[in-house]
């Protein structure tokens, strides 16, 4: 038997875009995808847009009994920014309802709410001027987040500002899978630059308005393997960590940017637009804890021929198709588990032992309903066995003596993924698209049972 620690969080992750629905209902205003998928639904899996998604807007009730009945004691869920203040200014009354009513739902359920306030669903009124590249961001986030916590601060303890911010900059600046779907490195390293003093000036706000409670950010690692020691890929393999895990788990943990990062933007003209204060914005204001989302690692090589300066990430580093990977062939994703132990290691050597948990681990599959047996039940034996594997990486890093104190699995229910739709299915119940009727899954009633014995 594999024990955890007491009141270890044994729980699932979610989203306000991809589960609540309602999405233009109840005072609720367009997101960007709200928009992308009203202008161009040509790019969405089966024209699957964030209108309906899996409900839980009318649904809610009855689903954190369901939370309950699978022995999940947390949930990482986010409120939709475009809801609460449609115009962000005045507050939406009815989210403020549904959102009170919601939580208090969990608590009774023996559910911890950690609430996070952005997943990756950027008000249409902000976009329209010119969304995280304008720094008025900040300000309005900053609005934002202060509005949260002073609505809902009575009912939740935990709170983060971002889920994994380099998705939206990414996914939005360089590859095109967000809203507004530009290629542009250097109004990318705006954008960023941006979402972190968003996320400083949200834990300021916090410090001033909060009594007790808890702050941290979400942020996904892929920690990097090079093909080789040669200089030149342990060159590569560094530049990628100090792109896609440094840029943010530094300033939000230490307080700094990592010189070595200012350094390489510098050289390739991609610094962004800096204020006087900001350096002590960013030195100050850190996290209580972390949440880290992990599905795969990152192999890298040395790139045969960079740009120079460099026009994209891969000028820095290129991709390394490893020959021993296994693989998830729905997602395209290299399953390799040992990671978290890595990353449990890193928290603990590199980031001062700060208190952090898997905010996100899982295994999307497309067209479960293979695997149904007579009873109506899918037997994703597979997601036990990903689970299995992952947190026993993850209990050695433990016993090891980094200070990890839950696992959520991504994620409670089917849900809406962006372009994907609900192409490939990851929750412990299944969604019945056309009913919306909840099934669960043989992996909910195994995650009830290791929830119960706090291990396996």
């Amino acid at each position: 038997m594999k024990k955890f620690p007491k009141n270890f969080l044994w729980g699932a992750a979610m989203s306000a875009p991809q589960t609540e629905g309602e999405s233009l209902s109840f005072g609720k205003t367009e997101t960007t995808w709200d928009y992308w998928f009203r202008v161009s639904p040509e790019n969405f899996y089966e024209n699957q847009g964030p209108g309906v998604t899996s409900d839980i807007y009318n649904q809610y009730l009855e689903d954190c009994q369901r939370m309950k009945e699978i022995g999940l004691n947390s949930i990482r869920t986010s409120i939709s920014w475009a809801r609460l203040l449609p115009d962000g200014k005045t507050i939406n009354q009815k989210a403020v309802q549904f959102y009170r009513n919601y939580f208090s739902a969990m608590l009774e359920n023996g559910v911890e709410p950690i609430i996070n306030l952005f997943h990756f669903d950027l008000p249409m009124w902000l976009m329209k001027q010119g969304g995280w590249e304008n720094r008025v961001s900040v300000q309005a986030f900053a609005f934002y987040a202060k509005t949260c916590f002073e609505l809902f601060g009575d009912l939740v303890g935990k709170w983060t500002t971002f889920n994994e911010p380099l998705v939206h900059i990414e996914c939005g600046y360089l590859y095109q899978y967000h809203y507004p779907a530009i290629v542009d490195f250097k109004r990318a390293i705006q954008v960023g630059y941006h979402t972190l003093l968003a996320h400083k000036a949200a834990v300021k706000v916090f410090r001033e308005v909060v009594e007790t409670g808890e702050i941290g950010i979400i942020l996904n690692i892929s920690p990097t393997y090079p093909r080789s020691d040669s200089d030149e890929d342990r060159l590569a393999a560094f530049r990628s960590d100090l792109l896609n895990i440094r840029s943010f788990l530094d300033p939000s943990v230490l307080g700094t940017i990592p010189e070595e990062l200012v350094t390489l933007l510098s050289e390739n003209g991609l610094l962004p637009e800096v204020k006087d204060g900001d350096d002590q914005r960013i030195r100050e204001n850190l996290v209580d804890f972390i949440g880290l989302n992990y599905y795969q690692p990152r192999r890298v090589q040395a790139p045969e021929f960079p740009t120079v300066p460099a026009k994209m990430p891969s000028d820095f580093y290129a991709a390394y198709d490893w020959p021993d990977k296994k693989m998830n062939p729905y997602r395209g994703w290299e399953i390799y588990p040992e990671a978290l132990y890595d990353v449990a290691m890193m928290m603990k050597d590199k980031y001062n032992n700060i208190p952090w948990y898997v905010s996100e681990n899982g295994m999307g599959v497309a067209d479960e309903e293979r695997f149904m047996n007579d009873a109506g039940e899918i037997e994703d034996d597979y997601r036990i066995a990903f689970m299995k594997e992952h947190l026993s990486y993850l209990h050695k890093g433990i016993s090891e003596g980094s200070h990890c104190f839950g696992y959520h699995a991504w994620t409670f229910i089917d849900c809406w993924s962006w372009l994907n739709g609900y192409r490939n299915r990851y929750g412990f119940y299944r969604l019945d698209l056309t009913t919306h009727e909840r099934s669960i899954k043989k992996s909910g009633r195994w995650i009830q049972q290791v929830s119960e014995n706090n291990g396996f």
